[in-house]
């Protein structure tokens, strides 16, 4: 062989192990991106895992308003009814004395023109309502 084709041969060989070093080197690369990615992600995870917690007690306390809330208008809604019962048992109670009293004026008118001491001129007060 001359030495024109053993330095080719030797060119050859440097190439070839120049690429073999390059592809060793980006896989290397890539498998600490691969590993740095995987930390970040772990990372985030336990981030989110902490926060959770945090997360169960805003929502247990807002479904502990929430409960309190249907009570408190639970409470109002049967003070309501309550109310309403009372002024409609007053209204009855009105009617019905507005009738004992319609009644009582008239057994008393009555009573004014049977009596033959009482006078047509002479006139009962008219009473207080």
């Amino acid at each position: 062989m001359d030495t024109q084709t053993v330095w080719i041969i030797v060119a050859i060989v440097v190439v070839v192990l120049l690429i073999i070093a390059a592809v060793a080197m980006s896989r290397r690369r890539g498998s600490h991106r691969v590993d740095a990615e995987r930390a970040r992600a772990q990372e985030i995870r336990e981030k989110a895992a902490a926060d959770q917690v945090e997360v169960q007690r805003r929502e247990a306390e807002a479904a502990r308003l929430d409960a309190q809330a249907r009570l408190a208008q639970a409470e109002a809604d049967a003070r309501a009814a309550d109310a309403a019962a009372l002024a409609n048992e007053a209204r009855a109670r009105g009617t019905e004395a507005s009738g004992a009293r319609s009644e009582l004026d008239e057994r008393l008118s009555t009573a004014d023109r049977i009596d033959p001491d009482v006078t047509t001129d002479q006139r009962r007060p008219e009473p207080r309502s």
